[in-house]
């Protein structure tokens, strides 16, 4: 039987991925064959006996390895989004062969020479500044991946890299199976005192899918999240979140504090050796923030900022749970949700269960592809003929206003075992064009893990599912309207505290009557969200804000102090954990309790050095999105300029540059403040 990942040219629509027809057994060889594949290009590259130029050298290896890059898209993609231990054995014996790959290419003298040889006629070259910015990355990618060290320094290299990526793969596929291991069954029904029926069902139907009576409750957000939320059973609560927040700290084999050592130390030691302080310096240098200085100087301003009301939310939320459990009642963070769920009902009569009917998943979908028609244009019509990786992934054809496919959209919404935590946006193609002047588009894809439908229900999503598929449907539109020539900077491929903008901007939409009122309907009656729900929404959005900032902020100090450290760690995670963040930190902490052995985004995925990000971004989308409401939020000139400017450039030019050509300016922290209500 044919290799599918090895099919030249897939006769799917689109040239999609062909999911159905791939085995687990075809990885390997892929894998080693398109290797192959990309070390007969580079030594053509290398061989070339003509001078080195811009197009045969820089151009020639931008456009190296597309198989490659195809066949690890998918089994990248795959590994969060649909896993098994199968394919989780392919991953872990394949990725010390393709971290020595990628080092045999980065590490290469003979490359590294052509490519120097370039740079060094940069400014009489003829470039288009995308042209020069790829010059730029490209030499700049070699001698961050060690091209200017020495031989010695190299194998040295070589090692660390390869320790970093099997560790990273180890980090995640503990923290996964952790979450999928623990499991609250519960058979008393005055257990369930306080959960609203729509958390009951869901509890009863994984009961049921797993063969037990009663009603079991997961580490899943859409399970753990409302169990917190809304249980009255105070030591049920506690033992949920200890669970949840315990994870991979109890000295077993999916224990991951020996691996945060390592991770974080093999880091320092990369930096290290690439002549960087410390790896938050050798991250920064491509980041806007820039340096460590600047990070701090944000993290300083929001804790300057929001603390007084991150302390003033905290002590309403204490009054109210005394009033209820006697003034000697210390609140605990298992306690924080329930109470504050209370108080907010109490000051706004809002209630996020009884939002849930209103925002039924297809409708909300209709609702979000809706608000990209009316700001672009463009339409969405889903294609049954598209292959897919899961039942319950849909496939999509964007086209433009006039009828133009312009992408492709997977959408795959709710938990399983074989996904992770978590929402996220990837591609399983990037956009790019290549020397014919064909302009590959995109395929992209939005993973969320929200509330599964019942037997008596359909999906019926929380508000805060709602903004967090707002979010990365942000995130998609970034890679939908991609339209640069080189695939190294379409789409999401930007400084990572540039990113979350298009994502983040789009969460501002929740917030705005003119846009729920175009979906927001009964999902029995039709009856559309009435108007005081709507105002509740507007009234309660910067309710425990400060708090909710504050926790962000606690992130971001954890995330800096792990990788601003000079020297080894050999301490006690857990401690080092609490003295980080502490300066954030309004609730007391439970004994036991470690994040960083979960943090995959700090410790297995990009934001290592960079969490710090969302809080960036985020002063940039309420900056951007001042705009959208001094205009009109469906303001068409406005939006065209802000798929102009910011959507299609992707990575071509410097991000501040790119923002100052939408904004007008460059952005500051006050529109961020006014719009949480912490200062007029």
């Amino acid at each position: 039987m044919q290799n599918a990942l090895l099919t030249p040219r897939y006769t799917t629509p689109h040239g999609t991925i062909p999911f159905p027809l791939i085995q687990t057994a075809d990885y390997e060889p892929a894998l080693r064959e398109a290797m192959r594949q990309e070390d007969e290009e580079i030594a053509a590259i290398i061989g070339n006996p003509d001078e080195p130029t811009f197009e045969n050298t820089v151009v020639a290896l931008a456009e190296a390895g597309q198989l490659l890059n195809r066949v690890t898209t998918v089994l990248f993609n795959l590994l969060s989004a649909e896993t098994n231990d199968e394919l989780e054995a392919v991953a872990e014996k394949m990725m010390p062969e393709l971290s020595e790959h990628s080092n045999n290419i980065t590490l290469n003298v003979q490359l590294f020479e052509r490519i120097r040889t370039v740079y060094g006629q940069r400014d009489s070259l003829p470039l288009t500044p995308e042209e020069r910015q790829l010059l730029e990355n490209t030499y700049d990618g070699f001698r961050r991946n060690g091209a200017t060290l020495s031989d010695n320094d190299k194998a040295v290299f070589r090692q660390l890299t390869a320790e970093l990526s099997s560790l990273t793969l180890r980090f995640s596929q503990n923290h996964l199976k952790e979450t999928n291991k623990y499991e609250l069954h519960l058979t008393d029904e005055a257990q369930l005192k306080g959960l609203p029926d729509s958390a009951r069902e869901a509890a009863a139907q994984t009961a049921h899918e797993k063969g037990k009576e009663g009603w079991v409750f997961t580490l899943q957000a859409p399970s753990y999240q409302p169990f917190l939320k809304y249980s009255e059973c105070r030591e049920l609560r506690k033992e949920l979140y200890m669970a949840y927040n315990t994870q991979c700290c109890h000295g077993d084999e999916l224990d991951n504090c020996a691996i945060v050592k390592q991770l974080v130390n093999l880091r320092r030691h990369l930096a290290v050796l690439l002549g960087f302080t410390d790896y938050a310096d050798y991250v920064l240098r491509k980041r806007m923030a820039e340096d460590t200085a600047h990070v701090y100087r944000l993290l300083d301003q929001l804790l300057e900022a929001y603390t007084p009301t991150a302390r003033q939310e905290v002590e309403a939320v204490t009054r109210l749970a005394r009033e209820a459990e006697g003034e000697d009642f210390t609140l605990m963070p298992w306690d924080f949700s329930f109470y504050s769920q209370q108080l907010k009902q109490r000051k706004y009569s809002y209630d996020e269960e009884a939002l849930r009917p209103y925002f039924e998943l297809s409708r909300v979908k209709e609702g979000v592809f809706g608000l990209a028609t009316r700001l672009y244009g463009i339409t969405f019509h889903e294609n049954k003929d598209i292959p897919v990786y899961h039942p319950d992934v849909q496939a999509y054809e964007v086209r433009e206003a006039d009828g133009t496919y312009l992408a492709v959209l997977y959408t795959d919404f709710h938990p399983r075992a074989g996904k992770r935590s978590g929402a996220w946006m990837t591609s399983y193609q990037e956009q790019w064009i290549d020397r014919t002047g064909t302009n590959h588009r995109p395929h992209v894809s939005v993973t969320m893990n929200f509330t599964r439908p019942t037997a008596a229900k359909p999906a019926l999503l929380t508000f805060g599912e709602v903004q967090t598929f707002l979010h990365e449907f942000g995130h998609a539109l970034h890679g939908i309207f991609a339209n640069t020539r080189f695939q190294s900077m379409s789409g999401t491929n930007v400084y990572w505290d540039f990113v979350e903008l298009p994502s983040q901007i789009m969460e501002n939409f929740a917030l705005e009557k003119e846009f729920l009122h175009t979906f927001a309907r009964h999902y029995e009656t039709g009856e559309p969200l009435p108007e005081e729900m709507v105002q509740r929404i507007v009234d309660a959005s910067n309710f425990n804000v400060a708090y909710a900032c504050l926790r962000q902020v606690s992130f971001g100090l954890l995330d800096m102090a792990w990788y601003t450290r000079r020297t080894d760690f050999e301490g006690d995670v857990s401690q080092y954990e609490r003295e980080a963040w502490q300066r954030a930190q309004v609730l007391p902490s439970a004994e036991g309790t470690c994040m960083s052995v979960q943090f995959g985004h700090i410790m297995s995925g990009g934001y290592a050095a960079g969490y710090y990000s969302y809080k960036w971004a985020e002063v940039l989308d309420a900056d951007a999105f001042s705009v959208f409401q001094a205009k009109g939020i469906f303001n068409p000139e406005v939006a065209r300029s802000f798929r102009e400017n910011i959507l299609s450039k992707g990575g071509t030019e410097h991000p501040m540059a790119l923002y100052r050509r939408f904004r007008g300016q460059e952005p500051t922290i006050d529109a961020l403040l006014k719009r949480n209500g912490i200062r007029s």
